[in-house]
């Protein structure tokens, strides 16, 4: 399953849309409808957590126009990506205590890496993506 939806060209300082933030809660809906069908709603609350995260950081913070969407299930492995069209690469930040944002990543790779699987940056940091080993009511 793929999804590719637009949002709005925006500065850093301007604020983040309406129907660009909806975008999160539809991609999470999205995911937990695509899990339930593939007999993985165990799996749900790790996979939307990371879901939300990534589609977040790529809204506020790519700086392009359009966010892709990518979840397979393959081999006993369930591969999600989130992209943009802008140029630029992710990094984990490490923000002191008080700081209210700038975990992001960290919590991507907690989560992920807690449930067995692997995530990374593509090369040309356009897309961040995830392997979760797929662990369902039928596997």
């Amino acid at each position: 399953m793929e999804v590719n939806f637009g949002i709005t060209l925006r500065g850093p300082a301007e604020p983040i849309p309406d129907q660009d933030a909806r975008r999160v809660s539809g991609m999470r809906r999205l995911a937990r409808a695509r899990l339930n069908h593939c007999g993985l709603a165990s799996m749900t609350d790790p996979v939307t957590l990371v879901v939300s995260e990534l589609v977040t950081n790529a809204i506020m913070h790519s700086g392009g126009t359009q966010v892709g969407f990518r979840m397979q299930l393959r081999d006993g492995l369930l591969y999600l990506a989130v992209g943009s069209d802008a140029p630029g690469k992710p990094a984990v930040r490490k923000p002191n205590d008080e700081a209210e944002h700038g975990r992001g990543l960290q919590l991507v790779e907690f989560v992920v890496l807690g449930s067995g699987g692997v995530w990374g940056i593509s090369d040309d940091g356009a897309a961040v993506w995830c392997l979760f080993p797929a662990k369902g009511e039928d596997r």
